[in-house]
């Protein structure tokens, strides 16, 4: 790829992912933080910085001799070549080789299943149930049904929770209403696309598998992610009017229904992302051409 070619992609990146995550720069710089909008930098390790970074993907050389391809040189996972700069697929799974094999099993298996769309994101409700208020994750929003109402509809609703890293966070009484008992080395056999968990965890295996995902996935990976967050709150059993969100009372059969078409439209979204994805742990676990 000619340098003005991947200079000028590389600074539409930067300008997207600024964009995207000026909210959550500025209120770093505050020491503030916000309970759905920050959750992908909380949860999720990365600092809104690192998304600035684009890389072109596997197998394309960008072209110069400049001070831009030198910095890339000096990059992990780069290496020199006689013309520019490459991104090196080989570096990369000789450190992550576990990563790169879990990633590729979890996204094979998510999509080779029918998308469930039952759960009714009852697993924000399964984390507060019987808590005391010094155990509810967001302290700061009061719960819209009060603290009766949330463990009623956690009682009165089957749990069907298939994600790990959601099930993880059930309260002790809510973890045997669970149908099913998820672990990390159940994760590639359980996880299906209609799940708002599974779905932002494209997010984390695309920066997983950075440098060798296209910086442009990267970013429809986080965008996507931060749209199901925004569900996912709405959906939960805490009161988000003070943020400017309208809930979806997942308790009543009309908030079920809004919840249900939601989850089908973000499991459409995700699918191409998935198999972009899953094509580059393919290439890296293949090795060089």
């Amino acid at each position: 790829m000619d340098e003005a070619v991947w200079t000028a992609r590389a600074a539409a990146h930067a300008e997207r992912a600024d964009a995207l995550t000026a909210g959550a720069r500025e209120r770093r710089q505050r020491h503030e933080a916000h309970p759905v909008e920050d959750f992908l930098h909380t949860y999720y390790s990365w600092a809104p910085g690192r998304l600035r970074r684009w890389h072109p993907g596997l197998g394309v050389e960008l072209l110069g001799d400049g001070p831009d391809v030198e910095e890339r040189a000096g990059w992990a996972h780069h290496r020199r070549t006689r013309d520019g700069v490459v991104v090196d697929g080989a570096s990369l799974v000789a450190q992550r080789g576990a990563t790169v094999r879990q990633a590729r099993a979890v996204l094979a298996g998510t999509l080779g299943r029918p998308a469930q769309l039952g759960c009714f994101g009852l697993h924000e409700w399964a984390m507060v149930h019987r808590a005391t208020p010094e155990e509810v994750r967001h302290a700061g929003l009061p719960l819209r049904l009060g603290h009766a109402g949330t463990d009623e509809v956690v009682e009165t609703h089957r749990l069907r929770c298939s994600h790990i890293d959601a099930f993880r966070f059930f309260t002790p009484s809510a973890v045997p209403r669970n149908e099913l008992q998820p672990t990390r080395a159940t994760q590639a056999a359980l996880e299906q696309p209609g799940c708002l968990h599974a779905t932002m965890d494209c997010y984390r295996w695309a920066m997983k598998l950075s440098p060798a995902v296209p910086g442009e996935v990267v970013l429809d990976c986080y965008e996507l992610a931060r749209d199901v967050r925004v569900l996912d709150m709405r959906a939960s059993p805490y009161d988000v009017t003070s943020l400017g969100l309208e809930p979806v009372a997942i308790e009543t059969p009309d908030g079920k229904a809004a919840y249900v078409r939601a989850q089908r439209a973000f499991a459409a979204r995700a699918e191409p992302l998935r198999r972009a994805l899953l094509a580059v742990c393919d290439a890296l676990l293949a090795g060089p051409a």
